[in-house]
């Protein structure tokens, strides 16, 4: 018997991401992953331990609890606010729900894979718009917004790092507006810019075409937890409440969501640490031959290099030292790698290895 399924599922290839070594050696030094610098709170790892035994209970279909949380997070209705298994589900979930061969998408290049990924799923028609800063381009992207489709926002933007202000955000929305056109803004890493608040998040009340997603991965580093969440209009949030998978959210990640969401404090602290050893990346990275460090706002950097990145990446994984090779992005190639910003004493250890490297 011949196994026959859809030609885009036959296409698609799964997104490469960091941190894919971890979870074999404990010891190396996760520097692919843009995960808070102070890891996760203690606080949480309380509530997990001890509510360990719920795991004999099914999860709250709904994720009420979480929903009641973000409510106060997001000053927003309940109906504007949908939780998911991290992020991704909710990226895959949205394009399964509003994209089809018929919706032109619009994608900023280089950005975060999974959009692209997951319209292709969708067999869209997919336009890609190169820069390296959106904000510079602004209107000459805006010239391309599609009617009656898609426009995907990373901000700030993986791999660059680079935050694209709100005003210039709300301009893109009321242009896609205006072309019945949907606008996905991922803010996944908002809550890491220190000593700025560009989200858009209080818009979506204004304009129904605004969908801005979020991630608890990030911000209170969760990511073995997965769990996300998302803000549009009512009507948005009821279809993709219909085709969520049931229990989709494990009751642990629910308690963990639940009390990072009051540790805000987890917050400022990492900020504190980000803003402190991203200038001192930068300035030492910076000094040595064959590196250059693109300015970033949040807790990662985009790094261009003379030398190969996938060797880089090799050389450095025998010192223990994971970083992220960049070449799978679309717009770049294998002259760049990009780091997260650790601690104080894992960023010398990375300045170290780069130093001495031959």
């Amino acid at each position: 018997m011949k196994i026959r399924t859809k030609l885009s599922i036959i296409r698609h290839v799964p997104v490469i991401h960091g941190g894919r070594h971890t979870l074999h050696d404990p010891q190396i030094i996760d520097f692919s992953s843009n995960i808070s610098p102070i890891g996760t709170p203690l606080s949480v790892k309380k509530t997990l331990k001890k509510n360990i035994d719920n795991i004999k209970n099914y999860p709250d279909f709904n994720s009420s609890t979480v929903i009641s949380s973000l409510k106060k997070y997001t000053q927003l209705e309940k109906s504007n606010i949908l939780v998911g298994n991290g992020a991704i589900e909710i990226i895959y979930n949205f394009c399964f729900a509003f994209l089809s061969k018929k919706t032109k998408v619009l994608i900023p290049i280089p950005t975060f894979q999974e959009y692209e990924t997951a319209a292709k799923l969708n067999n869209c028609k997919i336009s890609y718009f190169k820069t390296m800063n959106l904000s510079k381009n602004l209107d000459s992207f805006i010239s391309q917004i599609p009617k009656n489709g898609c426009v995907f926002i990373c901000n700030p933007n993986n791999p660059t790092g680079k935050l694209l202000p709100k005003n210039q955000l709300l301009k893109i929305t009321k242009k896609a507006k205006k072309l019945s056109t949907l606008v996905f803004v991922d803010e996944c890493f908002i809550e890491m810019v220190p000593e700025s608040n560009e989200s858009i998040i209080p818009y979506v009340k204004k304009y129904d075409n605004l969908f801005v997603l979020r991630s608890l991965t990030k911000s209170f580093a969760l990511p073995g937890i997965r769990i996300g969440y998302a803000v549009a209009s009512r009507q948005i949030i009821e279809i993709l409440e219909k085709i969520k998978i049931p229990w989709s959210v494990n009751s642990l990640a629910q308690d963990a969501a639940n009390t990072a969401l009051k540790n805000k404090s987890h917050l400022t602290k990492s900020n504190l640490i980000i803003k402190k050893e991203l200038n001192y990346l930068i300035n030492k990275i910076n000094g040595l031959d064959g590196f250059h460090c693109d300015d970033s706002s949040t807790n990662f950097i985009l790094i261009k290099t003379k030398k190969n990145s996938t060797k880089l990446q090799k050389k450095l994984l025998e010192q223990k030292i994971l970083i992220r090779d960049c070449k799978n992005f679309r717009g770049l190639n294998n002259h760049f790698i990009r780091i997260a910003v650790k601690s104080h004493k894992d960023n010398l250890k990375l300045v170290k290895a780069l130093e001495n490297l031959k």
